[in-house]
């Protein structure tokens, strides 16, 4: 696997695979961005969605505002 992992918050909301910004297809993101289609980040990953409006910053804050609110918290390391 190739690419970054982007947190926000703490949370892993997504990453850059292949010049590729993806995020974690949670309810809040496929309403936001309903004619996005899924892609596989790397093989055997899980599915992603495709963020292709990367130039518009009050839409990338609202998507990652978003995705934080419905990610779970990050697990305590023991």
């Amino acid at each position: 696997m190739e690419g970054y992992i982007i947190y926000y918050r703490g949370k892993v909301v997504g990453g850059i695979y292949d010049d590729r910004f993806l995020v974690k297809p949670v309810k809040s993101a496929v309403k936001m961005m309903p004619e996005v289609g899924l892609e596989l980040p790397y093989e055997g990953a899980k599915e992603m969605l495709l963020v292709d409006n990367v130039e518009n910053k009050e839409f990338l804050r609202n998507l990652l505002e978003a995705l934080y609110e419905e990610l779970p918290a990050p697990k305590k390391k023991k």
